[in-house]
């Protein structure tokens, strides 16, 4: 594709060199860069890429995005100046992939909790409507049948546009994608047309980067700032902020609820650990989902689908079809009747969801058991909250290891514990193995087990090392130890 193609939407300072030339391929690693490439200088918290724009050269790199020209240019190499290079590769990505976000409903789902949950399940259903969907999320990447691992919740915009050019190619009518607040401060999202947005709920996460809940917050509402007026906006008015997300938008705005009167408004009921009654706009249906925060999750989806053009009709007997995402509130039964329940729930806030969902569902005598732990290299403030949150809600706890990455997970679980109180019934196990075996040993018939903070992970990484382990596998194996 030619320079000047590329460059045809995006908003240029200045051009040194001929903007004529072929353009075969994109990268933001000077190690990437190839003849014909162009490379694009980004500026991160630890490494600069302006100061690799020789290295790129170097390799035969066809043109150059940055912010600010070199001391010394190449006469080989186009110079494109521009202000904001993260904005600008978005949206030359965007066109280097022939705007493949304009040839699908590309619908990006945001907020703390509930982002992966609502986004599988729309692409669920529209694939069981036999429309081609795509799927950008923390657990996997879907194009057309085809499944790749996730690396990150949003992709960088050079493999999320060739991701959504490849959707296209394969027949999708749609995307449905995670937007995380590094992904919209990163501007990883520039350059897409939404078609629509979903707020699910915001709460105390990730200020190890924004630095204030403020931060966080307006990182979530610059979303919706941007989305244009022919996309609609679905926000939860359940959560204090919900109105706070749309009130500059330009997009069509509809609120769903389960407690106030909305566009969209959702009843439980019943509720059972196999399943939940709901009333959707007035009609009741099964869904083999449990918990409040999924009931929000699927009130957003026939929300979207509705919005999306969708009967009522045929999106209510869609949902009640629909299978729970994998890890998430996913339960294990023992042959002697103990409930293992397994969630990625790893804020605060899902952590209390997910035991006051217990504690609505349990039948008196059902004892209450939470394994969690905490990251390393994220957010500390939470770690004695959800200590404190586990301990209060559950009949004992243990305290455990997440993926401490590079920090001591013994340390971790010290400072868990300056969130417990006076009576509290807690103890601390390190290796996260032996704290699921004995939940599992102290449970009696009838108990539940939380196993909170992984959810549908395969790893726990420590230090640089990322070693195979699944809290389900784990449960599966304590279950038929301590049963024989």
């Amino acid at each position: 594709m030619i320079l000047k193609e590329i460059l045809k939407e995006i908003k240029v300072r200045q051009i040194i060199g001929p903007d004529g030339v072929e353009i075969n391929s994109l990268t933001l690693d000077s190690r990437s860069a190839e003849p014909g490439s162009l490379f694009f200088a980004i500026r991160g918290t630890e490494i600069d890429g302006h100061e690799f724009i020789g290295a790129a050269i170097a390799l035969g790199a066809a043109a150059v995005m940055c912010e600010q020209l070199p001391d010394r240019t190449d006469p080989r190499t186009t110079y494109v100046i521009v202000e904001d290079s993260r904005q600008a590769m978005g949206e030359a990505a965007s066109a280097f992939h022939g705007h493949p976000s304009r040839k699908l409903k590309l619908v990006g789902v945001t907020g703390t909790n509930g982002k992966t949950t609502t986004a599988t399940l729309l692409c669920d259903a529209m694939r069981a409507l036999g429309s081609g969907a795509g799927l950008i999320s923390t657990v996997d990447y879907r194009i057309g049948n085809v499944t790749l691992p996730s690396t990150h919740t949003t992709p960088d915009p050079l493999r999320l546009n060739a991701m959504l050019a490849s959707m296209v190619e394969r027949g999708c009518d749609y995307c449905f994608m995670e937007v995380s607040s590094h992904a919209i401060m990163q501007r990883r999202i520039a350059g897409l047309d939404f078609t629509g947005a979903a707020f699910s709920n915001i709460t105390h996460e990730h200020l190890d980067y924004h630095g204030t809940f403020a931060a966080y917050i307006a990182a979530k509402k610059r979303f919706f700032d941007e989305l244009p007026k022919s996309a609609f906006a679905v926000t939860n008015i359940d959560d204090r902020n919900g109105r706070v997300m749309v009130q500059n938008t330009a997009a069509r705005v509809k609120t769903i609820s389960l407690h106030s009167p909305a566009d969209y408004r959702c009843k439980i009921v019943e509720h059972h650990f196999d399943g939940m009654l709901l009333s959707i706009d007035g009609v009741e249906l099964w869904v083999s989902f449990i918990g409040r925060f999924n009931a929000y999750n699927l009130v957003t989806v026939y929300a979207c689908m509705r919005e999306l053009g969708i009967e009522r009709d045929e999106t209510l007997r869609i949902i009640s079809a629909l299978k729970p995402v994998s890890g998430r509130f996913e339960t294990v039964r023992s042959a002697k009747g103990i409930t293992a329940i397994v969630d990625y729930a790893h804020t605060p806030d899902a952590l209390q969801n997910a035991l006051d969902t217990i504690a609505e569902i349990r039948k008196p005598g059902q004892r209450i058991f939470t394994v969690v732990g905490c990251g390393g290299e994220r957010d500390p403030l939470k770690r004695p909250i959800m200590a404190r949150i586990s301990a209060t809600c559950s009949d004992f706890t243990l305290l455990t290891s997440d993926n401490p990455r590079s920090e001591d997970a013994a340390d971790i679980v010290a400072q868990m514990r300056t969130g417990l109180e006076p009576g509290h019934r807690a103890v601390g196990i390190i290796d996260r193995r032996e704290a699921i075996a004995t939940a599992a040993m102290m449970a009696a018939p009838g108990d539940i087990i939380l196993v909170a903070g992984k959810g549908h992970e395969t790893y726990q990484i420590v230090g640089t090392e990322k070693r195979h382990f699944d809290d389900r596998e784990e449960v599966r194996k304590a279950f038929v130890n301590y049963e024989l």
